[in-house]
């Protein structure tokens, strides 16, 4: 890493001051300055960090990435460069049809244009009134007339007017065998997006990624927090190679376990509310499909199955210790991966705000889940590699943050 030059380390020691005496406007002022010279600034328990400014735009911290407005588009400052979602073909197809609405002319011939075409020119031609058609339509006008009351007396016309009539229902009859019914479109499938939360280890994150555009249709959201190891200008490099599919927002804070202020269910949130698709994907980047295991899910979800996910589990008799279960309903789905109606997720009000650090935040967010929750387990193609939120966090803090999840957890379960 470069060394940070001491005037802008003086900056950064300005905004710091500026931040605890309540001058927010001041602190983004330097914050803006800082970034002119290259730099990034990170808030940290202990102060700030200062790196070198990466070639993406970078947000100052979880809460200021802009999330989605009214009608689908972003408020706010628009997204680094390839960050467009990927847009939907039933999208395109209802733009045709309001299309062609708008404009009838561009529509094909059809049988109404043509009847129209008939009636025009039957009232251009010269009146020919068919024998007896004059009976037609005609009675309440000479009702009380013994002319046309007395039907018997005029046999003839009664004949004519019964053949007129007839003529007239075998030509509605063949308007009806040659009409198109029309039949309600079929729904269509609905839009799913992935979300992923990189925190560093930017080969798990190119694997999972690389996976999931080989192996399903799903759009994909990384937010990068920090770029940890490098694993932010991985997620660049993957919206670079697969534009259509990806999309990045990368903010300067940290992850709660390395030190810094995003915690795992401020951050899930923010995902979630980033996201524009019916079903969203809670993955780890550790998970990696060997086919489509994205289908399956959202195969699974109705109005009353909420989630359906790869494990689950169930809370022992004791109510303390969990446990894994087979396929089937469950109280619990691990975070590894599983899919959620985002309607039902956010009616849930997001993920555990409270929650800093993943461990046992997955419980209690499925615990806070209007419906049914699902788990596959051993019919989805996917497997996982090293879990390295697990295995490679320091195990005190581990401990502590999954304690503090998971009293949480305990008093949902007594309180259902």
């Amino acid at each position: 890493m470069s060394e940070v030059p001491p005037h802008v380390t003086g900056l950064a020691e300005q905004r710091a001051r500026a931040r605890a005496g309540g001058d927010h406007a001041g602190a983004d002022a330097l914050r803006d300055k800082i970034e002119a010279e290259g730099w990034l600034v990170r808030d940290t328990a202990d102060g700030f960090e200062l790196v070198p400014r990466p070639p993406f735009e970078v947000w100052p911290t979880v809460s200021s990435v802009p999330e989605t407005g009214a009608g689908g588009r972003r408020s706010g400052r628009a997204g680094p460069v390839g960050s467009e979602p990927a847009g939907r073909d039933s999208a395109s197809m209802d733009a045709g049809r309001v299309a062609e609405a708008a404009a009838p002319e561009a529509r094909p011939e059809r049988l109404d244009d043509l009847n129209a075409e008939r009636v025009a020119a039957a009232e251009a031609a010269p009146e020919q009134k068919p024998e007896g058609s004059e009976l037609v339509g005609r009675a309440d006008e000479h009702r009380g007339h013994p002319e046309w009351d007395d039907h018997e007396g005029h046999p003839e016309r009664m004949v004519s007017s019964q053949l007129l009539w007839d003529g007239s229902l075998s030509v509605s009859r063949l308007d009806e065998s040659i009409t198109p019914a029309e039949h309600a479109e079929p729904a269509a499938p609905p839009t799913v997006t992935v979300g992923l939360l990189v925190d560093g280890w930017p080969d798990d994150l190119r694997e999972c990624v690389r996976a999931l555009v080989a192996r399903t249709e799903a759009r994909i959201i990384g937010l990068d927090l920090g770029d940890v190891d490098g694993a932010g200008a991985v997620l660049h490099e993957l919206v670079q190679e697969f534009p259509r599919r990806v999309e990045a927002w990368h903010v300067a804070e940290a992850p709660h376990w390395r030190g810094g202020t995003a915690g795992w269910g401020e951050s899930r949130t923010k995902l979630l509310k980033l996201d524009t698709s019916d079903v969203h994907v809670v993955m780890e980047t550790s998970t990696i499909l060997d086919g489509d295991a994205i289908t399956p899910l959202v195969r699974t979800l109705t109005d009353d199955v909420a989630a359906a996910g790869w494990k689950g589990v169930n809370p022992g008799a004791d109510g303390h210790h969990w446990h894994d279960a087979e396929p089937g309903e469950v109280r619990g789905l691990l975070g590894h991966l599983f899919a959620v109606r985002r309607d039902a997720a956010l009616a849930a009000g997001g993920f555990p705000a409270g929650a800093r650090y993943y461990r046992n935040a997955d419980l209690e967010f499925s615990l806070t889940l209007p419906g049914t929750l699902v788990a596959l387990d051993k019919d989805l193609p996917v497997h996982q590699e090293r879990h390295r939120g697990y295995h490679d966090v320091d195990p005190d803090y581990r401990d502590r943050e999954s304690r503090r999840t998971y009293d949480r957890v305990l008093r949902l379960l007594r309180d259902t």
